[in-house]
């Protein structure tokens, strides 16, 4: 009995330890770094960013919804379409009995706004102004939004074929009357105009609020001037704005592509406000860090994430002042797919470029390749894990900040750095790894040691010309800092002279990251040297390897882009000949 109670006691006081145990704050380090009291989100809890939308979200949402509402009652619903016809001609008849010489002259001039012409100056002036600043992303999303408005409603007339209302019509018109295209123009070229040319202030917002009183004021000019029925003139004034919304959040968010007037400035997501308290507050619950800052680093050399550095607490630090971080969002996942769209119409569809059917599969894949890496031995920052900020929309993978590193490029660069570059592209080559990615912004150098960074691009078991790849770039890079022969002897220890000749042989302008050209190009200007060629007399001769991939999906895929090509051009085309949708 006596041992019976010591047992069951004995079970007792280790379920209190245990539980006195979950309940502290269990403590642990990562790369020097604490990590204590992670935290599981329970069900039914928001997200640290929850997707919102906002009350103009909700209100253009219910917007959309009444005009579709609108449409089917109008011309689906016999009953409904009589009653509706009775109200558009009784307010109809109510502005004509008020008709006076100077109330007419101030119609004729508000509906003047809706001219052709003066349209035309209003969005070639937008375009030619998102040109000059080389905002492609407004400059297609305007695009898209009037095409997308002037096709709907020009369908919308040619299935309706409403006749114009049953009054003295005092002002010049053509066509059918719903949805009203010159209204549907006006508003939706306003709208294009403020997202697209305005940042997010009080500027943008009152310059929304006075448009849509031009737009309303314009609407009741054409209703008293007998032009629309006032119902064809309320679904433009619904419709097209709601056109504008939509494309712009979904093609060009503010919060990706903020409007800038700074040229040739790469946008990426804002980190400051909501956003910034949010990733304070997930990576404090899901890796146990105290974060007191997150600032945008290193942006010049990045355009698939938004690179950042996480300040930690100073009892949490232990010696490491800072974390790295990658933020990816919906907007990257769409890039990452427009980019490989465009990789397999210039050449095929190379291996390992299925796009990712979404962001958590994005931070999935490279925090895998990157554990992989370091499993494998193969110098790169220590990773510490995905947060979650919104589910589907938003994660953070967060990494050892490599303090004190410096690019290659800007390293002193010796026979040691050069034999240590290259012994990482062996060791990348004897586990099965590419890096395909291999740039000066990927290359660092910490106590005269090198480490690669960005494994975003790796590839398990890759083809034999990704392999080679990694090793002229490497090379090329390398070079930069110090002379082709020097670089090409020292390969020599760790590769055959095969393995160079062919990783020059499959070098081309498309296996070059673009901060690798540039580098190359400036080289070139400076010291007339083409490094690439250079390279190549060195090896031995090797015929030129093809990366090029034909399927029908790639030649379906270029006949498309060449039709929207065409497409586009005759729009310009029209356009400046008088006509079109601009």
């Amino acid at each position: 009995m006596d041992r019976d109670n010591e047992r069951d006691s004995s079970a007792v006081g280790s379920v209190a330890r245990e539980l006195d145990l979950v309940g502290r704050r269990r403590e642990f380090k990562i790369a020097g770094i604490r990590v204590a009291g992670r935290r599981r989100r329970p069900s039914g809890e928001a997200a640290p960013l929850p997707r919102q939308l906002r009350a103009a979200g909700h209100l253009w949402l219910l917007s959309g919804l009444a005009v579709f509402a609108v449409w089917f009652s109008l011309f689906i619903v016999p009953t409904s379409t009589d009653w509706w016809t009775r109200q558009d001609l009784k307010v109809l008849e109510w502005f004509v009995e008020r008709r006076t010489e100077a109330w007419t002259t101030i119609a004729k001039a508000l509906n003047a706004l809706t001219s052709e012409w003066f349209l035309r100056v209003l969005r070639i002036g937008t375009l030619l102004a998102l040109i000059w600043v080389r905002r492609w992303r407004h400059f297609f999303a305007v695009l898209l939004t009037l095409g997308i408005v002037l096709a709907t409603g020009e369908l919308v007339q040619e299935l309706v074929g409403r006749p114009r209302p049953l009054v003295v019509i005092l002002a010049d018109w053509e066509g059918t009357p719903h949805p009203s295209l010159p209204l549907g123009n006006l508003a939706v070229t306003l709208a294009v105009m403020t997202y697209s040319l305005l940042p997010s202030s009080r500027l943008r917002r009152a310059t929304l609020v006075v448009s849509g009183a031009v737009v309303t004021a314009v609407a009741i000019s054409r209703v008293y001037l007998g032009v629309d029925h006032p119902s064809d003139a309320w679904v433009a004034m619904m419709f097209a704005p709601a056109v504008a919304v939509v494309t712009f959040r979904l093609f060009a968010p503010e919060a990706v592509f903020p409007v800038s007037w700074k040229r040739g400035v790469t946008a990426h997501l804002d980190v400051t406000g909501r956003r910034g308290e949010a990733i304070k507050t997930a990576v404090a619950e899901q890796l146990g860090i105290d974060v007191v800052a997150v600032e945008p680093f290193g942006q010049e050399g990045s355009g698939g994430s938004t690179p950042l550095r996480l300040e930690l607490a100073p009892d949490d630090s232990h010696g490491e002042d800072y974390l790295f971080a990658k933020l990816y969002s919906q907007t990257h996942l769409r890039s990452d797919r427009w980019y490989k769209l465009g990789r397999t119409i210039l050449y095929g569809s190379l291996e390992d470029e299925v796009r990712f059917s979404s962001v958590r599969r994005l931070v999935e894949y490279e925090d895998y390749v990157q554990r992989l890496m370091r499993d494998s031995g193969i110098p790169s920052a220590e990773p510490f894990g995905v947060v979650e900020i919104t589910p589907e929309r938003e994660y953070l993978m967060v990494s050892q900040f490599l303090f004190g590193s410096q690019e290659l490029t800007e390293a002193d660069v010796d026979v040691d750095i050069i034999d240590d570059a290259l012994g990482v592209i062996r060791q990348m080559w004897d586990a099965g790894l590419a890096h395909r990615d291999v740039k000066p912004a990927n290359v660092m150098v910490r106590n005269r040691q090198v480490v690669l960074i960005d494994v975003a691009f790796g590839t398990v078991r890759p083809s034999p010309w990704r392999q080679a790849v990694d090793l002229a770039n490497m090379m090329v890079i390398l070079a930069l800092r110090s002379n082709p022969e020097l670089v090409y002897e020292r390969a020599l220890l760790q590769f055959a002279p095969g393995d160079i000749a062919e990783a020059f042989a499959a070098t081309r302008s498309v296996t070059l990251p673009s901060q690798s050209r540039s580098s190359l190009a400036l080289f070139k200007k400076e010291t007339g040297v083409d490094l690439v060629e250079e390279f190549r007399k060195l090896a031995p001769s090797s015929e030129p390897i093809s990366i090029q991939r034909w399927s029908s999906r790639r030649i379906a895929l270029t006949i498309g882009a060449v039709f929207l090509a065409m497409l586009l051009l005759s729009i310009v085309a029209s356009e400046v000949t008088g006509g079109g949708m601009l």
